[in-house]
C-alpha cells in the first residue's frame, strides 16, 4: 500500500533563513538590481575592484536593512505602517459647536 506524506506547511506564510513574507521579496529583488548594476557598471568599463566594492557594500547594506526591518515589523509590519500612514492624524469638523448640543437635544426630546 502507498502512503503519502502530508504538507504540513500549507497556509503558512513563506520563510527562508529568518525572513517572512515581504522582505524575503524585497530581499531578492534588491540583490537582483544590485546585480544588475553592478554588471551594468562593469560593461561600462568601470575598475574591477571599485565594482566589487560597490556590489558588496550594497548588498550587505541591503542584507542588513532587510533583517532590521524584518526584526523590527514582524511579518505584516510593513503593511500596517503603509496603512497607518494613509490614517488622517485628525478629523476635522466644520460644525460650529452649538449644532451639536442643538441636534443632541432634539433627539432626547423625541
Amino acid at each position: 500500500m502507498n502512503t503519502y506524506h502530508i504538507n504540513k506547511g500549507i497556509g503558512r506564510t513563506v520563510e527562508f533563513k529568518g525572513l517572512k513574507a515581504q522582505y524575503l521579496f524585497i530581499f531578492a529583488g534588491g540583490l537582483l538590481g544590485i546585480l544588475v548594476f553592478v554588471m551594468i557598471l562593469y560593461m561600462a568599463g568601470v575598475n574591477t575592484y571599485i565594482c566589487l566594492s560597490v556590489g558588496g557594500l550594497s548588498s550587505s547594506l541591503l542584507i542588513w536593512q532587510t533583517f532590521s526591518l524584518n526584526g523590527k515589523y514582524g511579518e505584516h509590519g510593513l503593511m500596517k505602517l503603509g496603512a497607518q500612514k494613509k490614517h488622517p492624524k485628525y478629523i476635522i469638523s466644520r460644525k460650529c459647536f452649538y449644532r451639536y448640543l442643538k441636534s443632541n437635544r432634539q433627539k432626547s426630546s423625541v
